[in-house]
């Protein structure tokens, strides 16, 4: 049995299973946006186009081969803000983001989960970012420096109302808040109801441009919402929001470390 037979009979599992993966992450890229019912009106064409090929169906065939060659220009249109999105992740990755231990990363989650409890009490509303492996250093530069390490006082004190700081979101990189009053894209979510907060849509933008992990406190119900790539994660208590943050952020730790 020579290795060529073998190649012959694995190559086609395999152009099928690469495909079947690209195919996948391309819809999970796409969900939730605008894009993915035309993305996925394209793919129904696809299977259409396979069957008039497989059934010998000629002028079908000919017809979507047509559709597909003039449609190129209307789907870079169509995509384009998520294109955008997408580049724009890849252009901020940062190979020397900092590693901080487990522990150091539960003692953080427990400041924040402090801190936006004690505000939800409140009713003061507040946005917080943490950057993970994507820079926000575009978001950074439209608020003002802080750089002082996280406790839940320091928190606190920024999203009180008489605070000059209070507007706006704060940004955490490793162990430090780097900078407060900062300004994050609103999500055009139209799956979002037409009643969602700018606070909301504020949590949900910033995710959908980037991996950042926001924690959000609504100031008219108090609620404590966590948001992540680009949807709310259920919070019902503080030890829930601490847990959730541990998830999301001890993994990442781990994967620095194997990097």
């Amino acid at each position: 049995m020579s290795f060529f037979w073998i190649w012959d009979f694995i190559k086609p599992a395999l152009e099928i299973g690469i495909l079947w993966v690209v195919f996948y992450h391309i819809l999970v890229f796409f969900e939730g946006t605008r894009a993915f019912q035309v993305f996925r009106g394209i793919s129904y064409l696809l299977i259409m186009f396979l069957g008039a090929q497989i059934l010998g169906l000629d002028i079908i065939s000919w017809l979507l081969t047509k559709f597909f060659a003039i449609s190129i220009i209307a789907l870079l249109i169509i995509f384009q803000p998520e294109l955008r999105q997408g580049l724009a992740r890849l252009g901020q990755q940062h190979p020397f983001n900092i590693a901080l231990e487990e522990s150091e990363i539960v003692a953080i989650v427990e400041e924040l989960s402090a801190a936006a409890y004690k505000l939800a009490r409140q009713r003061v509303g507040c946005l917080i970012a943490i950057e993970r492996e994507t820079r926000l250093q575009t978001y950074i530069e439209s608020g003002l420096d802080v750089d002082a390490k996280i406790s839940a006082e320091l928190i606190q004190s920024i999203f009180l109302v008489p605070s000059p700081l209070h507007d706006g979101g704060i940004i955490l990189r490793g162990n430090r808040v780097v900078a407060a009053s900062c300004l994050f894209p609103l999500s055009d979510n139209p799956n979002f109801s037409k009643i969602t907060g700018t606070r909301h849509r504020a949590a949900i933008g910033i995710t959908e441009h980037t991996d950042a992990v926001v924690v959000m406190v609504s100031e008219q119900s108090g609620e404590v919402s966590v948001a992540a790539d680009g949807r709310f994660i259920p919070v019902v208590n503080q030890e829930r929001l601490a847990a959730v943050l541990k998830d999301l952020l001890v993994s990442d730790a781990k994967k620095k470390k194997k990097k």
